[in-house]
C-alpha cells in the first residue's frame, strides 16, 4: 500500500464515522421531539380532566354523573341543576382555564424577552396598573364617558394594566435601555401603582372598600359569557403569533448577540412580544380581578417538562398555566366546606411552595 493511501485512510475512516453518527444523532433529536409532544398531550389531558372536576365541584354538591349529563344535553335533568350547570360552575371553569392560559403565556414570553426567570405579569407592574384602574372605577366611579357603568371596572383595568406595558415598551425601544433597567422599571411600576391605589383606599367609603378589597383577591365568581368570548378571542389571535416567533424567542435565549447574528431584530421582537403581553394580561386581570403566580410558576413548570425550545415551551405553558389555575378554581371550593374564596389567595398559597420547590430543584441541578 502507497504512502498516499495510508495517509488518506484516517480521513475516510473519520467521514465513515461521521456518516455513520448522524442517523443516531438524528434518530436521537426525533426521541427528544416525540417525548415533547407526548408531554404536551399528557398536559392537554389533564387540563382536561381538571376542566370537568372544577365543573363538578361545589357547595352544590351535584353529582358527576348529573354534571355530565346536563354537559351533554342542556335540556336534562331540573331546572336548578342546568342554572348551577351552565350559569354558574361552566363560565367560572371556562374562565378559570382561559386566565390560567393567558396569564402563563403572558410570563413565558416576558420571562424570556427579558431574560429573567422572575418576569411575569404580577411582578412587573402589570396586576398593580390594573388593580389601580379598578380602583377609579370602584370608589371614584370614573370610566369611559359613553360607556355603561358594569363595564367600568374591566375597561379601567385593562387600559391602565395596557398603558403599564407601554411604559415598558416605550423604555425598551429607547437607547441603552438594556434588559436589567426594564426590570428595574417594573419593579417601580409596582410600588408606584400600589401607592396610588393604598391612597384611593385611605379616602374610600366602607363600602367601596369592601368591593376593592374582595377584587384585588382575584375572583372567579364574576365570569360571564361575554368576558369569557372577549378572553378567549384575545388569547386566540395572540396565540397563533406568539407561536410564530417561536424559533426567534428560542434564538435569544443563547443570548442578543447570538439573536442578531442569525438575523433576528431583537428590539422589534421585544416590543411584539410585550404588546402580546398587555393584551393578555391586560385582559385577564380586567375580568377577574388580581391573580399572582401563575404568570411566574406556570412557565417554570413547562420549562422543567420540555426544555426551553420555544415551540413546545408556549403551548406547554397555556397547558401549565390553565391545569393549575383550574386546580386552583377546584381547591378554592374544597379548603372551606360551603365557602367560596377567592382564587387570588389560593393561587398566593399554592404558588408560594411550589415556587419554591422550582427554586431548589433548580438549585439541586445546577450542582
Amino acid at each position: 500500500m502507497s504512502l498516499t493511501s495510508r495517509g488518506d485512510l484516517p480521513g475516510e475512516q473519520r467521514t465513515g464515522e461521521a456518516d455513520a453518527g448522524a442517523p443516531a444523532v438524528l434518530a436521537a433529536y426525533a426521541g427528544l421531539v416525540r417525548r415533547r409532544m407526548l408531554l404536551v398531550g399528557v398536559l392537554a389531558v389533564l387540563t382536561f380532566a381538571a376542566l370537568v372536576l372544577d365543573i363538578a365541584t361545589g357547595p352544590s354538591r351535584l353529582a358527576l354523573s348529573d354534571v355530565l349529563a346536563v354537559l351533554i344535553d342542556p335540556h336534562a335533568g331540573d331546572v336548578p341543576s342546568r342554572i348551577i350547570v351552565w350559569q354558574v360552575r361552566l363560565p367560572a371553569a371556562l374562565m378559570a382555564l382561559l386566565v390560567g392560559a393567558a396569564l402563563s403565556l403572558a410570563g413565558a414570553e416576558m420571562q424570556t424577552i427579558l431574560d429573567n426567570p422572575l418576569a411575569s405579569p404580577f411582578t412587573l407592574g402589570v396586576s398593580s396598573a390594573a388593580a389601580f384602574g379598578a380602583a377609579l372605577a370602584i370608589v371614584l366611579g370614573l370610566g369611559l364617558p359613553g360607556l355603561a357603568p358594569d363595564w367600568f371596572v374591566p375597561v379601567n383595568a385593562f387600559l391602565f394594566a395596557f398603558g403599564s406595558v407601554l411604559l415598558l415598551q416605550a423604555l425598551a425601544r429607547m437607547r441603552g435601555t438594556g434588559v436589567e433597567t426594564l426590570v428595574l422599571f417594573g419593579i417601580a411600576l409596582v410600588f408606584t401603582f400600589n401607592a396610588l391605589t393604598a391612597l384611593i383606599q385611605f379616602v374610600a367609603s366602607q363600602e367601596a372598600l369592601q368591593q376593592l378589597v374582595f377584587w384585588s383577591m382575584g375572583s372567579l365568581a364574576r365570569a360571564t359569557w361575554e368576558g369569557l368570548a372577549m378572553l378567549a378571542v384575545i388569547l386566540a389571535a395572540t396565540l397563533p403569533f406568539a407561536l410564530g416567533a417561536s424559533w426567534k424567542m428560542t434564538a435569544l435565549r443563547l443570548g442578543e448577540d447570538r439573536a442578531r447574528s442569525f438575523g433576528i431584530s431583537v428590539a422589534r421582537l421585544r416590543f411584539l412580544s410585550l404588546l402580546r403581553v398587555s393584551l393578555l394580561a391586560g385582559t385577564a386581570t380586567a375580568f377577574v380581578g388580581t391573580v399572582g403566580f401563575i404568570g411566574l410558576v406556570g412557565p417554570h413548570m413547562a420549562r422543567l417538562l420540555v426544555g426551553e425550545d420555544h415551540r413546545f415551551l408556549l403551548p406547554a405553558s397555556v397547558l401549565t398555566g390553565a391545569l393549575v389555575m383550574s386546580l386552583a378554581s377546584v381547591a378554592s371550593k374544597l379548603i372551606v366546606p360551603g365557602t367560596l374564596l377567592p382564587v387570588g389567595l389560593v393561587t398566593a398559597l399554592i404558588g408560594v411552595p411550589v415556587f419554591l420547590a422550582l427554586i431548589l430543584l433548580r438549585r439541586e441541578r445546577a450542582s
